[in-house]
């Protein structure tokens, strides 16, 4: 299907460009949102007697997303999931999850804003795409983990391998410290046996 573009689209085209594209494609996206319309002779002229207001528009919301993205970009945003101790999600992230902890911090991000390359099923920091306007995309990281506390951790740059690793070596000198301890203590006790025996007092029974 031939269709006029009413906005820049990604990989398709700059605004007033007439283009070919798959039917699904046109009546599922392109043509209900408002993308396209339809390349027939009327719809063009249509464009052409629409084309400054059209632009003056997307100037207008291009201008509004540039100031969005001067603060949105490079924000780190935490999502609290359940995990596997190898860091695997109990499910997936989804792009309602990213915009609504983008939300929850006062931005104001669609989950059509959003953009995955994939979903994301396992703990760590993630960079994913907001496009907030055809012309204006920004990068933000979403930060995955089990609590506030590990988030923490992780946005400070240890991965989860590493907390594992820190944990399990504190476990290990917990255990050799209370060893240390009861052979002190066991020591100790024998020295006192030894000292009173040597005194010849009766040890108690």
């Amino acid at each position: 299907m031939q269709v006029i573009l009413l906005e820049r689209v990604a990989k398709l085209g700059q605004m007033g460009e007439v283009v070919n594209v798959k039917d699904g494609f046109a009546r599922n996206f392109l043509l209900p949102q408002g993308k396209a319309l339809r390349a027939s002779a009327a719809n063009i002229a249509r464009f052409e007697a629409d084309k400054a207001q059209l632009e003056a528009r997307n100037l207008e919301t291009k201008k509004e997303a540039e100031a969005l993205a001067a603060k949105l970009d490079g924000q780190q945003f935490v999502v609290i999931r359940s995990a596997s101790d190898s860091g695997a999600l109990y499910g997936s992230v989804t792009t309602r999850d990213v915009a609504d902890a983008a939300t929850a911090d006062g931005f104001s991000v669609d989950r059509k804003q959003v953009a995955l390359t994939g979903p994301i099923k396992e703990l760590g920091l993630h960079d994913v795409t907001v496009t907030l306007h055809p012309e204006v995309e920004v990068t933000v990281k979403v930060n995955v983990a089990r609590s506030v506390e590990e988030a923490a951790l992780q946005a400070s740059g240890k991965s989860i391998q590493q907390l594992a690793a820190e944990e399990e070596a504190a476990a290990e000198f917990e255990i050799s410290e209370l060893f240390d301890e009861i052979g002190s203590a066991a020591d100790d006790y024998l020295a006192d046996v030894a000292e009173t025996q040597g005194s010849g007092e009766e040890q108690p029974r």
